[in-house]
């Protein structure tokens, strides 16, 4: 067996970019929803953010992108993969 190649500068800088990204997105989220609702609602803080009703409604389009987009991928290469049948 070979060895695994190294991951690239390119590849680093994605990966890192994409934890920075998930982690910014968590603490905003995690702020949106657990804390703001015991702040007070004239505080400037408010401002920073959406209303809260989407809250629930953007995780669920996120959530629906993703299963369409994984059911999309499945049927491609199912497709893709299929084997013609034979005539006789």
């Amino acid at each position: 067996m070979s060895k695994p190649e190294k991951a690239t500068g390119a590849d680093q800088a994605v990966g890192m970019g994409l934890v920075g990204f998930s982690l910014l997105l968590f603490t905003y989220y995690t702020i949106w929803v657990i804390i703001l609702p015991f702040v007070d609602s004239d505080h400037v803080a408010h401002q920073y953010f959406l209303q809260r009703e989407y809250s629930v409604i953007l995780p669920g389009i996120a959530a629906l992108i993703l299963l369409l987009s994984v059911g999309t991928f499945i049927g491609v290469v199912t497709w893709k993969n299929r084997k013609p049948k034979k005539v006789d």
